[in-house]
């Protein structure tokens, strides 16, 4: 059978971010360097030679910057500023100098929709007068009135709901105590939105970014990229919108995802299984195409800069030819490929997004990106283990479906094993080369997701990806602590220092999984991401050619391709696939033992070889 041929978009570049390995770390789950808990700038410092082993070419960091902590960082309240949680300036530097010194390149998180409620500006704006320029940096607007002609402005200028659940509005309290404007949180309420309309936040936003780059870091991943710009009038909207979303069949019947969830953009009307985007019907609040007036501009001050610097643009756009825009040759170098997470263990739909995304990308001559989990997402070790291995929840807590871990685990092997050879570039999150589940048994007390309690726990959130990395099995917090020696709590029994607990509880299944438990092991998850990438490496997949092979068959679950001389295939369906005439298996994502003499047995992708 005969496919027709995929372009291959960007893979010839040189840039080194077009093929490029990158690994996101969660500071405050990664490596605590002083015992308090909690991750930190040092813990990443000392843990870099693990990731340079691993095979990886450069790091994303989420938020270290000073914050109230509101969002796990994203509530930023001085973009200048490390967060004393994570350390110092100068431990940021010495950990940059660290990763440059290894040949890793080191990327940082924007967040330039909203700040902190804390950030000065705010600050100023509360205690500045109504029609202000302190006001005006944010969205600040007169409410409705309750009673028509009475001036009260007791309801809000709009009816939009917050990402996090709850409504988008929150009226302040003015300097002689009477109730003044509201201003505008798409997430929450210690999360004002900039205005983007104003040139001081703009000019702002460029001098953060000339303040990191001179400190040498490589690139941004921009949160909220499809944000930032709202429709002029800033109408009325009848939808409700999601930063994740996938189809309508991927919503679990479960309580967290109930009818009318204010987090699913789904409406009554809506058919069963219809595949919706991130925001259905479109929002006035996202991807608005003033965005890419913000993104052009950006990409001139990157130009500025030796060394190829880069964007990255989380952006949660459908379809994929819009997400496309971003990527442009004045504006973004990449945005991350969502429609390629939200497709689940599924042949038809993994090969759907792959050809999507490649044609959208090629399009604009711009390479495409891979990536299977985030900390804003469950893991997909953990998803794939479900009935529905489609399935997208927000979240899965101890009263719902628990997942068949060692199933999901197998799946996402293969799926990892896909996401590494195709052309372009793949992003992995911290933990999943040790094939980590989510935390789907964590207490409520636990948890600090503010959509956890903005929605009153009918969405269970994402604290469940974010808790902290196994690194010794058989040490307090299972070696969270352990990137250096000491611990800052005293032992009032024998005088010495122990580690604070991590600031989430670790489930007991991450002892067995602790990196010292995989190292150097055949067959162990770690060395399979070691070996994978060290393949990817050594045959150029990142920068190769695709095509779909003759024995490709989504719809009897058999997912194929060729990648340049390598053959990659994946059987997602209930029997063992044959091998192909003429090749040889040079790895698997089965351990080494289970062998290929019967075929490629089910939930396993092979890289093959003439």
């Amino acid at each position: 059978m005969r496919h027709p041929l995929v372009p291959t978009p960007g893979s010839a570049r040189n840039s080194w971010w077009a093929s490029a390995a990158v690994y996101q770390i969660y500071p405050r789950s990664f490596a605590d360097a002083n015992g308090d808990g909690m991750g930190d700038l040092p813990g990443i410092t000392a843990r870099l030679p693990y990731l340079q082993r691993l095979g990886v070419d450069a790091v994303w960091l989420s938020p270290f910057y000073k914050s109230p902590q509101a969002d796990g960082g994203y509530d930023v309240a001085d973009y200048r500023q490390v967060d004393p949680l994570f350390g110092t300036l100068a431990d940021f530097d010495a950990m940059l100098q660290t990763a440059h010194g290894l040949g890793l390149k080191v990327i940082v998180d924007l967040v330039p929709n909203h700040t902190s409620d804390e950030h000065i500006w705010f600050q100023e704006a509360l205690a500045a007068p109504p029609g202000s320029p302190q006001r005006d940096r944010y969205m600040f607007r007169t409410g409705k009135d309750e009673v028509p002609g009475s001036g009260d402005g007791n309801l809000a200028p709009n009816n939009w709901r917050s990402i996090f659940g709850g409504p988008a509005w929150s009226r302040v309290t003015e300097a002689d105590g009477s109730p003044g404007d509201w201003y505008l949180h798409l997430f929450d309420t210690k999360q004002p939105d900039l205005n983007w309309d104003n040139n001081e936040v703009k000019e702002e936003m460029r001098s953060v970014m000339r303040f990191w780059l001179d400190r040498g870091v490589d690139g941004f991943r921009v949160d909220v990229a499809h944000g930032m710009v709202k429709e002029a009038g800033l109408p009325d909207w009848d939808g409700v919108a999601a930063m994740v979303e996938g189809t309508a069949e991927q919503a679990p019947d479960n309580r967290h995802t109930p009818p009318g969830d204010a987090h699913g953009a789904h409406t009554e009307a809506q058919e069963p299984h219809r595949a919706v985007s991130p925001q259905y019907p479109p929002s006035p609040f996202f991807d608005q195409d003033g965005v890419h007036d913000i993104y052009r501009d950006w990409n001139r001050v990157l130009a500025a800069y030796d060394g190829d610097r880069m964007m990255v643009a989380e952006a949660w756009v459908e379809p994929a030819e819009r997400l496309a825009r971003y990527v442009r040759k004045d504006e973004m170098q990449q945005a991350f490929n969502f429609d390629f997470l939200l497709a689940g263990w599924d042949a038809e739909r993994m090969a759907e997004a792959i050809d999507d995304s490649l044609r959208a990308a090629a399009s604009v001559e711009a390479p495409s990106t891979w990536v299977l989990s985030n900390h804003d997402t469950v893991r997909h070790t953990t998803r794939f283990g479900l009935k529905d291995p489609t399935t997208f929840p927000k979240g899965i807590g101890a009263g719902d479906e628990q997942p068949d871990a060692i199933l999901g685990l197998q799946r996402a092997r293969a799926a990892t094993m896909v996401s590494f050879a195709l052309p372009g570039s793949v992003y992995i999150y911290q933990g999943e080369e040790l094939g980590l589940p989510e935390h789907t048994t964590l207490p409520d007390e636990a948890r600090q997701d503010p959509t956890f309690f903005r929605t009153n726990g009918a969405e269970i959130g994402r604290d469940g990806c974010r808790v902290p990395l196994p690194w010794k099995a058989d040490e307090p917090g299972y070696g969270f602590a352990g990137a250096f020696p000491g611990g800052v709590t005293p032992d009032a029994g024998t005088g010495a220092k122990v580690p604070a607990a991590p600031w989430l509880p670790q489930p007991e299944s991450f002892r067995d999984l602790a990196a010292n438990r995989q190292d150097g092991v055949g067959g162990s998850t770690l060395e399979l991401y070691r070996s994978a990438l060290a393949f990817r490496s050594a045959h150029g997949l990142g920068s190769g050619t695709f095509r779909w092979a003759d024995v490709h068959q989504p719809e009897a679950g058999v997912l194929a391709f060729h990648n340049g001389e390598v053959l990659v295939l994946t059987n997602l369906g209930s029997a063992a696939v044959p091998v192909p005439d003429g090749f040889t298996a040079s790895m698997a994502s089965v351990p080494p033992s289970d062998g290929l003499l019967a075929g490629i047995p089910p939930n396993c992708t092979v890289y093959l070889t003439r």
